[in-house]
């Protein structure tokens, strides 16, 4: 059965369009512990969109399940990591001018920059996962270059419709069988939400569902606790 990752970002993004002190992540992260989560996921953005770098302190001291840190192949964010020492940092691709993480880190084109990265975050006894698209030549070069996990990008999946979206899902299998084959650990995450997670939590070895977006969205309607005890349901169903 997935463990479910609960990413807060959007509601320190609530809170920073006001510049105000609430709603604060903290409580929300709390409330998603109330309602079952098995981790709290942030990403730190350089840019400093909607996590703050006071969230990460705080968190770390307050989160009582896993506390996975997202963040980019840069010096001053790996500094933080390596400081606060969160059970998990997944390194992702990171654009100024991009609304969410479009797509994979691109681990071919960035071997040097991703290799010191996932050094330093071994270093510091941090599990080391990379979110990248269904692509063998990346998840070979992950496991080459010693990272712990792959969390595999299911925005294609999320977006596509009909056959397409079997077709997305048929390349999710695989990738995950090619992952675990390698012996690393399998995550997935990125536009799932209450109607489309269950097929991919379905995928075999699947060990980790990171989401955030929809259970935020829904947590505005009914509660952070339910929502968060409703998507626990749905994949573990």
């Amino acid at each position: 059965m997935a463990e479910l990752g609960v990413n807060i970002d959007h509601v320190a993004t609530v809170r920073q369009a006001r510049r105000t002190y609430e709603p604060d992540p903290v409580w929300a992260a709390t409330l998603a512990e109330l309602g079952g989560a098995d981790g709290i996921t942030i990403h730190l953005r350089e840019d400093r969109r909607h996590i703050q770098d006071r969230d990460l302190t705080v968190l770390r001291e307050t989160v009582t399940v896993k506390l996975n840190l997202e963040l980019a192949c840069v010096e001053g964010i790996l500094d933080l990591a390596c400081q606060v020492r969160p059970e998990q940092g997944t390194l992702v691709p990171e654009k100024r001018e991009e609304v969410t993480t479009e797509g994979g880190l691109d681990v071919v084109a960035n071997r040097e920059a991703v290799a010191r990265a996932i050094d330093r975050l071994r270093d510091a006894g941090i599990v080391v996962s990379l979110f990248l698209d269904p692509d063998a030549a990346q998840i070979d070069l992950a496991a080459q270059l010693g990272a712990h996990a792959v969390e595999l990008h299911t925005g294609q999946y999320a977006l596509a419709k009909g056959e397409l979206r079997q077709q997305e899902l048929a390349k999710l299998v695989v990738a995950g069988q090619h992952i675990t084959d390698l012996g690393m650990t399998l995550h997935a995450g990125h536009g799932l939400n209450y109607q489309n997670v269950k097929p991919v939590a379905g995928i075999a070895s699947m060990h980790e569902l990171n989401i955030g977006h929809s259970i935020v969205s829904r947590a505005i309607m009914v509660g952070m606790e339910r929502a968060v005890r409703e998507m626990k349901a749905l994949i573990s169903s």
